[in-house]
């Protein structure tokens, strides 16, 4: 049988690989269906996601979801996830050794939903396909990455606390409905493969 999402989870779920094991209260998979046509990757969970084995469900998860109503898209319809699956101490940030446990899970996860669109939400994130890029300069733009649409984003939780991030997060999700059409048409017509699509 071959390997499918739960099959994922449940392997996250016992993961023992790094020393966030040691120190969560539940491991965060991830959610979502299997042939969603974007994919929002996080940095690592918070205290409410550790509590919940959730993605986003606190203060940055209420605020993700309104973000989503403004692209049109509801939850259920995305898959959620972040680039380490165990709440780093204290919300630190995750580090490279931990990232490197964690990259085989979400490898097979990106394999198996083959997102049309990848969202990055925060530097760490970014970091796997944009590694010398800064989030300013290049957030809310679709960039072709080894065959893969992906975006950058600022984090919901730093946008919640400074009004100018805010508004350009809010911005960028209300551009998503046209990236997500924009991939959709260019993996039917395969034309010259763009660096990177023209938006504005």
């Amino acid at each position: 049988m071959g390997d499918d999402l739960n099959q994922i989870a449940a392997e996250v779920r016992v993961c023992s690989l790094c020393p966030l094991s040691q120190s969560r209260t539940q491991a965060v998979p991830g959610e979502g269906p299997p042939n969603a046509q974007i994919m929002f990757i996080g940095e690592g969970p918070g205290f409410h996601e550790d509590r919940t084995g959730r993605p986003f469900v606190g203060a940055a998860g209420k605020f993700l979801d309104e973000l989503l109503s403004l692209a049109g898209l509801k939850r259920e319809e995305v898959f959620i996830t972040n680039i380490v699956k165990c709440r780093p101490p204290a919300n630190r940030d995750p580090r490279p050794e931990e990232i490197e446990a964690c990259q085989p899970y979400l490898d097979r996860q990106i394999a198996l939903i083959k997102p049309r669109v990848i969202v990055t939400l925060g530097r760490y994130s970014m970091a796997r396909y944009l590694p010398n890029a800064r989030i300013s300069a290049i957030h809310g733009q679709a960039r072709r990455v080894g065959g893969q649409w992906v975006v950058a984003m600022y984090h919901p939780a730093a946008a919640l606390h400074q009004m100018a991030l805010r508004q350009d997060i809010e911005a960028d999700f209300r551009k998503l409905p046209q990236i997500i059409a924009q991939a959709n048409q260019d993996e039917t017509s395969e034309p010259e493969k763009p660096e990177q699509l023209s938006l504005f």
